[in-house]
C-alpha cells in the first residue's frame, strides 16, 4: 500500500434500539470524532451503519465491508460485547477472524482496567479478515472511545501489513523507528493519551440473555479462568493440537435460524434447456409451456364403427338409416388422411383415426350389421345402419378439443412427475424441448483416519470402523431423485488431503468424476477434537464462510453450513467472465450415523429443493396454494405411547406412522424405546434407530414428557404406512 494513500475504516453500530431510532446511538459519532483527531494524513471519512443485535446481521455487514475486492481496512463494532441477552457481538465476529489479534485486545483491556475495574465485564474479540482488521468495542460511547484510543495509533501499521505491504522494509529501522513514526513509546504505548474517568463498558441498550450451557457429569461444572480472546488460537489446520481453539466459536443457532441461514445463502437456481425424455422425471419448469401442436390435430372417431355424412335435421329428408356401399378404411395408423367421402357411402374407420373429409359423424359398428361381401368375401361391400338417429358430430373428436393449439399445458414451476403425466402431455403438442432448473450435483465425502470402505473384506483391527454414512447418504440422495457422487474418505492426516479432497469436487476430479459438485456433504470431523479439521479447512484453506456451526438440536448439534467462491475453469477469453465466481454449498454433518441420517433431511434437503427449483410457481393471492414448502413434509400424528422431552434442546425422535383403517388417524411408534425408559434407543450413534423409521417426531424442549394420545408433529421421510 502507498504511503500516501488514506486508509478506509467503517463503523459498525450493533444495537436494536438504534436500528429503530439512529438518533438514539452516541458510540457512532464518538468513535468517528476519536478517528478524525488522528488528523486527516491517515483515516478516510469513516462509513457508517447500524444492525439489530442478529448475529447473521452483524456478519452480513462485515464480510461485505472485508471479503470484496473494495474492502475496508478496518472495521471498529461497537455495542454487543457485555452479558446481557443479546451480546452476540463476539460469538458473531470470532468465526470470521483468519487471524486473531489478542495482543490489541490486551492492550485494550489493559488500558480500560487502570479506569474501571468492570472493564473485566467486556469481550472485546480482535483480528484479521482477508486484508481488514476488526476491532469490536463497547457499546458505551465513554468505553468505546477509551477503548480505540488505547490503540488507534498502532492501526495503520496492522491495517498496511494486514493489506499486503512488504513487512521486511517497514520494519528495516526497528522497534525504536516505528514508534517514533506511530508516536508512542515503550512505556505507554497503548494508552498515553487516555482520560481517567468511571464508564460502564457493558452495551447501551438493554439486553439480558444468557449463553450458558449446563453439562453436568456428577462432579462440579469445569470453568475456565480465561476469556477466548485471551487464548492465542488459530484455525489454520496445519497449526497442530496446541494451537486448536479450546471452545466452539461458533454461536449456538435454532433449527428456525439455521434453516434461515440456508435459505437465505443458498443460489437461486440456475435455468438449462433440455430435450423432453424421461429423464425430466424429478426437474422443475422454468418457464410456462404452450401447445406447439393441437390434439388430436384432426376429427377422429372416438368408437369403432363407420364414418358418414349425417343429415344436418331430418327436414333434409336424408336419413343415417339404411344400407350403404362402404368407400374406403380409416385406420388410426394411417400415415396420410383417407380420400373424401362421397354422399351416400361410408367408410369403415377404427377408433382414434381421423375422419375423411367431408363426414361428419361417426355410427357405431354396434349399430350396423354385414349387408354383402365383395366377391372374393375378404372385405365389406354393404353394411346397413340399423338407426336414423346419427347426428353430426356424435363419436368424433374434435381437433384441438383435448389441448388446443397455442394454449398453456404447463406452467413454471410445475415438478414433472413419473406419475402425473407431465410428460406424455409434452410428447403428445410436440414439444421438443423445455426450460427447467438445473438440479444440483451432490458430492459426498466421509472423513476420519479410522475409516474403512464398508465393503473391505479385511477384518476390522484397532480403532477401525466401517464408513456406513457416505452409502446411506448416497442412497438416500439418489431416492430423492438427485446426482450423487462418492467423493470416497479422506483422511485427517495428512494435514491438506481434506482440502485436497475438497478441491478435487469442487473442480470434478475426485472418484473419476469428470463432473464439478453443486454442493458438498461431508460428515465427521465437526466436533472440538484435534483432528476436526473441516470448519478449519473451509475458512482458511478455501476461503469460505462458516454460516453456522452448531444448531440446538438433538441429535445434530455440530452441523455446520457454509458457502465456498468458487472460480470455475474456462476457457473463455473474456477478461470479465474470468471473474465469475460461483457460489458452492458444504453441509458438513456430524459422523454419527442417525445424526448424519437427520440433519440430511432437515437441512440438506431444503436446500437441495431451492437449487432445483422447487417453490418457484408464480400463483394469484386468490388461487389456493398447495402446500410447497421445501423439505420434508409436516403431518400430525397421535402418540402410540409417551416420550420423555429434553429441557434444552429440540429433538428429532425416529419413528414410524402409520395411517389406521378403523378411524383413518395417523399414529406415530418410536423406533428407539428401550429398557426401562421411553427412547432409550435414541442415541445419535445408533443407526438402528433409523431402520424402518418413515418419520421425524418434532419435540420441542420442555420438562416431562409428551403423553400416549398427544398429537405431535411428524416430519415424513418416507410414505405413510397402513396400519390395522
Amino acid at each position: 500500500m502507498a504511503e500516501n494513500k488514506l486508509l478506509k475504516a467503517a463503523i459498525l453500530i450493533v444495537s436494536d434500539t438504534a436500528a429503530q431510532d439512529p438518533s438514539s446511538d452516541k458510540a457512532g459519532a464518538a468513535l468517528a470524532a476519536t478517528l478524525a483527531a488522528e488528523g486527516s494524513s491517515n483515516w478516510e471519512t469513516p462509513a457508517t451503519k447500524i444492525v439489530p443485535d442478529n448475529v447473521l446481521d452483524i456478519q452480513l455487514a462485515i464480510r461485505n465491508w472485508s471479503d470484496g475486492e473494495q474492502f475496508f481496512n478496518l472495521i471498529i463494532t461497537t455495542g454487543g460485547t457485555g452479558f446481557a441477552v443479546k451480546d452476540n457481538t463476539p460469538e458473531a465476529v470470532s468465526p470470521l477472524i483468519h487471524r486473531h489479534a489478542p495482543g490489541l485486545v490486551h492492550g485494550m483491556l489493559a488500558a480500560s482496567l487502570q479506569v474501571t475495574p468492570f472493564a473485566m465485564m467486556a469481550r472485546p474479540v480482535a483480528g484479521v479478515r482477508n486484508k481488514t482488521l476488526i476491532l469490536t468495542l463497547p457499546g458505551s460511547p465513554k468505553g468505546a472511545k477509551e477503548n480505540l484510543e488505547a490503540v488507534i495509533k498502532l492501526l495503520p501499521h496492522a491495517c498496511i501489513q494486514a493489506a499486503g505491504a512488504n513487512s521486511r522494509s517497514i520494519h528495516a529501522g526497528g522497534v525504536k523507528k516505528l514508534e517514533a513514526q506511530a508516536g508512542v513509546s515503550s512505556s505507554g504505548a497503548a494508552h498515553s493519551d487516555h482520560h481517567h474517568h468511571h464508564h460502564d463498558h457493558s452495551h447501551s441498550h438493554s439486553h439480558s440473555h444468557s449463553h450458558g450451557h449446563g453439562h453436568s457429569h456428577g462432579h462440579v461444572i469445569p470453568k475456565a479462568h480465561t476469556s477466548p480472546s485471551e487464548r492465542p488460537q488459530s484455525n489454520d489446520p496445519s497449526a497442530g493440537p496446541t494451537r486448536r481453539y479450546r471452545n466452539s466459536p461458533y454461536p449456538m443457532l435454532s433449527v428456525d435460524e439455521a434453516l434461515k441461514a440456508i435459505s437465505e445463502k443458498t443460489p437461486d437456481p440456475t435455468i438449462i434447456e433440455v430435450p423432453v425424455t424421461v429423464d425430466l422425471v424429478g426437474s422443475v419448469l422454468a418457464e410456462d409451456v404452450y401447445a406447439g401442436e393441437a390434439v388430436p390435430a384432426y376429427r377422429a372417431s372416438i368408437v369403432d364403427g363407420y364414418a358418414l355424412i349425417a343429415p344436418e335435421s331430418p327436414s333434409t329428408g336424408i336419413s343415417s338409416k339404411g344400407v350403404f356401399p362402404v368407400a374406403s378404411v380409416s385406420h388410426a395408423q394411417a400415415s396420410s388422411m383417407p380420400p373424401p367421402l362421397e354422399p351416400g357411402s361410408i367408410a369403415r374407420i377404427t377408433t382414434g383415426a381421423p375422419l375423411p373429409p367431408n363426414a361428419n359423424a361417426v355410427v357405431m359398428v354396434e349399430d350396423t350389421v354385414l349387408a354383402s361381401s365383395t366377391p372374393d368375401g375378404t372385405e365389406e361391400a354393404t353394411v346397413e345402419i340399423l338407426t336414423a338417429d346419427i347426428k353430426p358430430g356424435e363419436n368424433v373428436r374434435e381437433p384441438g378439443s383435448d389441448v388446443s393449439l397455442g394454449s398453456k399445458i404447463l406452467q413454471k414451476g410445475n415438478l414433472i412427475t413419473a406419475v402425473g403425466g407431465e410428460i406424455g402431455l409434452l410428447a403428445s403438442t410436440g414439444t421438443k424441448t423445455v426450460k427447467v432448473y438445473k438440479k444440483p450435483c451432490v458430492g459426498v465425502l466421509s472423513t476420519g483416519d479410522e475409516l474403512v470402505e464398508y465393503n473391505d473384506p479385511k477384518k476390522l483391527e484397532g480403532g477401525q470402523i466401517r464408513d456406513s454414512n457416505r452409502p446411506s447418504l448416497i442412497s438416500c440422495l439418489k431416492a430423492w431423485g438427485f446426482d450423487a457422487v462418492d467423493l470416497g474418505i479422506a483422511r485427517d492426516t495428512p494435514v491438506g488431503q481434506i482440502e485436497q479432497s475438497l478441491r478435487g469436487a469442487l473442480r470434478g476430479v475426485r472418484s473419476g468424476s469428470n463432473k464439478p459438485v453443486d454442493v458438498i456433504i461431508t460428515t465427521g470431523g465437526v466436533s472440538m477434537g484435534e483432528l476436526d479439521l473441516l470448519k478449519p479447512t473451509i475458512e482458511r484453506s478455501l476461503g469460505g464462510t462458516i454460516h453456522f456451526g452448531r444448531v440446538s438440536m438433538k441429535p445434530g448439534k455440530p452441523t455446520t453450513f457454509a458457502t465456498v467462491p468458487f472460480k470455475p475453469a474456462t476457457a473463455s477469453s473474456d477478461a470479465s467472465a474470468q471473474q465469475e465466481r460461483e457460489t458452492k454449498l458444504i453441509f458438513s454433518l456430524p459422523g454419527n450415523p442417525a445424526s448424519a441420517l437427520v440433519t440430511l433431511n432437515l437441512f440438506v434437503l431444503p436446500s437441495l429443493h431451492k437449487l432445483s427449483g422447487m417453490g418457484q410457481t408464480p400463483l394469484a393471492d386468490t388461487v389456493p396454494k398447495p402446500q410447497t414448502a421445501l423439505g420434508l413434509p409436516s403431518v400430525s400424528a397421535l402418540l402410540t405411547h409417551a416420550i420423555p422431552l429434553d429441557p434444552k434442546r429440540t429433538e428429532y425422535h425416529r419413528a414410524i406412522v402409520v395411517s389406521s383403517r378403523d378411524d383413518g388417524r395417523l399414529y406415530a411408534t418410536s423406533t428407539g424405546l428401550g429398557g426401562p425408559g421411553a427412547g432409550a434407543g435414541q442415541r445419535s450413534s445408533r443407526v438402528g434407530s433409523l431402520a424402518g423409521a418413515n418419520a421425524l417426531l418434532v419435540l420441542k424442549p420442555g420438562n416431562g414428557k409428551l403423553e400416549k394420545g398427544q398429537f405431535v408433529e411428524a416430519l415424513m421421510m418416507g410414505s405413510i404406512l397402513g396400519g390395522e
